[in-house]
C-alpha cells in the first residue's frame, strides 16, 4: 500500500496539470471568439459567390476558361488541412482517418497530398503516400494573402493538366462541442446539372465573358480556400477548448479521488498505530 506522501505527490502533480489545462481552456475560448466571428463574417460572401458562379458558369461553355474544363478523374490532388499542435481531442485524427478512406476509394488512381498543418504532415511522412506539396503554420492566424498563395499554386497545376480534379478536407465549425469534416470539389469550378430553363436567367455582359471569368473564377478559388482556412482554425480551437475543459474536469475528479484514498491510507495507519499501542499495553500487563 503506497504512503501518503506518495499520494500528496500524485494530488500536486495533478493540481500543477489541471492549472495548465484550464489556462489552455481560457486561452482557446478566447482565440475561439475572434476566429468564430472572422467565420461567421466569411460564410454569406463565400456562398453568394459559390451560387453566382455555379449559375455562370452552366450558362457558358466549359471551353470558356480553363478552370471550367472536365479532364475525368485519373490525376487527383487533395488538400488536407490540420491543426499544428495536438491536446485538441479527435479533430487531427478525424481529418486523417477522412483522408486515408478517401486515398483508399480512389486506389487506382494517382493521388497526391497537398498538405497544411503539422499533424498530417508527421503523419504521411511515415505512409507511403505522395506528398506534392505541405505547409505549415497557416492556421496560426489565417490570413487572404496564404489562401491566395495556395489558390494561385493549385490553379496553375490545374491548368497545366497536371491534375484533373483538386478536393479539400477540413472541419467545418458548427459550435464549440461540434466539427464536421467535410470533403468538397474545389476544381473544376462546378456547373448547376439540372437547371431550371424556366427561371434561368440570361446575363448581359459589359465586358468580354472571358475577360469577366478570368477575373472571377480565380478569386472564387482564393475565397473558397480562405473560408476553408478559417473553417478550420475555429474548430481547432473548438475542439482544444471542449478537450481542456474535460481535462480539466477529469483532473479535477481525480484530486478528489486521491484525497478520499490519502484520507483512507492515513486513517488506516493511525487504526494500525493504536491497535499497536494497545497490544503492547496488554501484553505488558
Amino acid at each position: 500500500m503506497p504512503n501518503v506522501r506518495d499520494i500528496r505527490r500524485r494530488i500536486r502533480s495533478a493540481k500543477n496539470i489541471q492549472q495548465i489545462t484550464r489556462a489552455m481552456k481560457f486561452v482557446s475560448a478566447a482565440r475561439l471568439r475572434k476566429a468564430q466571428d472572422r467565420v461567421i463574417a466569411s460564410r454569406p460572401y463565400a456562398r453568394q459567390m459559390v451560387a453566382v458562379l455555379n449559375s455562370l458558369a452552366t450558362r457558358v461553355p466549359e471551353q470558356a476558361h480553363p478552370l471550367l474544363a472536365k479532364r475525368g478523374d485519373e490525376n487527383v490532388e487533395l488538400v488536407v488541412i490540420t491543426a499544428d499542435r495536438g491536446l485538441c481531442g479527435a479533430y487531427n485524427t478525424t481529418i486523417i482517418r477522412q483522408t486515408l478512406e478517401f486515398l483508399n476509394e480512389r486506389s487506382d488512381r494517382k493521388v497526391e497530398l497537398n498538405i497544411l498543418g503539422k499533424r498530417a504532415r508527421d503523419f504521411f511522412r511515415r505512409r507511403p503516400y505522395p506528398v506534392r506539396h505541405e505547409a505549415t503554420g497557416v492556421l496560426q492566424k489565417p490570413s487572404f494573402a496564404d489562401a491566395a498563395a495556395i489558390a494561385k499554386d493549385l490553379i496553375e497545376e490545374f491548368i497545366k493538366g497536371e491534375k484533373d480534379q483538386v478536393w479539400l478536407v477540413y472541419n467545418e465549425f458548427k459550435s464549440v462541442v461540434q466539427q464536421r469534416v467535410v470533403v468538397e470539389p474545389l476544381l473544376p469550378i462546378a456547373r448547376l446539372e439540372h437547371p431550371d430553363d424556366a427561371d434561368r436567367l440570361d446575363y448581359l455582359y459589359d465586358e468580354p465573358p472571358a475577360k469577366i471569368l478570368a477575373n472571377l473564377l480565380p478569386r472564387h478559388v482564393e475565397a473558397q480556400i480562405f473560408r476553408a482556412l478559417l473553417e478550420a482554425s475555429a474548430s481547432e480551437q473548438g475542439a482544444r477548448m471542449a478537450a481542456m475543459e474535460a481535462a480539466t474536469n477529469n483532473a479535477a475528479e481525480m484530486i478528489q479521488g486521491l484525497t478520499l484514498y490519502a484520507n483512507k491510507v492515513r486513517q488506516a495507519g493511525i487504526t494500525k498505530e493504536l491497535i499497536e499501542v494497545v497490544s503492547g499495553a496488554t501484553s505488558t500487563e
